[in-house]
């Protein structure tokens, strides 16, 4: 069994703009936000989708219902919310400069880092995961065996509901795209950033994930 699955990350929010770690915490679409989910679209219009998910967080949720709106074949009209394909939880540094909170973990590492994705490039996204984790004060951030859990749960509420030849939109985020990435091989493509409204093309079988393409926000499907 193969399904095709179109993984979007959500347009801007304010949180991105300001360059806030965002998480399980909410920021709406900025104007470009919505564009970026409107050209998304565009760019999917002519997929067929047999079904069609976000995480339930809204800035996913209003990505996904612009996406849908933009269809020009048979596809739903609305997405299913799937918990599990949140974001990771940042815990208590969501909503903080992100800046500041790598000059704080910055105390617990060697050698310093200029920014979250040369922690990643550096140590990878699991160490950078459980290092968010093991210095949260309030210890509420998630750790990457609680965050790889839940997205295999996700996926695997995928299979159930869906047959070989199926292609499915799911909308998510941009730690999420990156660390399924390297949950399925491809730990170079975690390295940079994730586009808003960028497509991730998986084929998702029995067993497994093999990325077909990723950070994509020019091809027409």
């Amino acid at each position: 069994m193969a399904i095709t699955i179109y993984m979007v990350r959500h347009g801007e929010t304010y949180f991105n703009l300001t360059r806030r770690f965002q998480g399980h915490s909410d920021a709406p679409l900025t104007t470009k936000g919505i564009q970026d989910a409107h050209q998304a679209g565009q760019r999917l219009a002519k997929i067929a989708f047999n079904g069609a998910y976000s995480s339930d967080l809204t800035r996913a949720i209003h990505t996904a219902r612009f996406i849908l709106a933009e269809n020009q074949a048979q596809s739903p009209k609305e997405p299913v919310q799937l918990p599990d394909f949140r974001e990771e939880n940042f815990g208590s540094f969501e909503g903080v400069d992100s800046q500041v909170t790598v000059t704080y973990l910055n105390g617990f590492v060697q050698p310093i880092y200029n920014d979250y994705s040369a922690m990643v490039r550096d140590i990878g996204m699991k160490a950078v995961m459980n290092l968010f984790h093991d210095h949260d004060p309030y210890q509420l951030a998630e750790n990457y065996e609680h965050f790889y859990e839940r997205i295999q749960h996700g996926f695997e509420l995928l299979r159930q509901a869906h047959h070989d030849g199926d292609q499915v939109l799911v909308v998510a985020h941009g730690t999420t795209i990156r660390a399924i990435a390297d949950m399925f091989g491809h730990s170079d493509l975690a390295l940079d950033s994730v586009k808003n409204g960028a497509v991730m093309q998986l084929s998702l079988t029995d067993t497994a994930a093999e990325v077909i393409s990723f950070n994509d926000t020019e091809t027409y499907f």
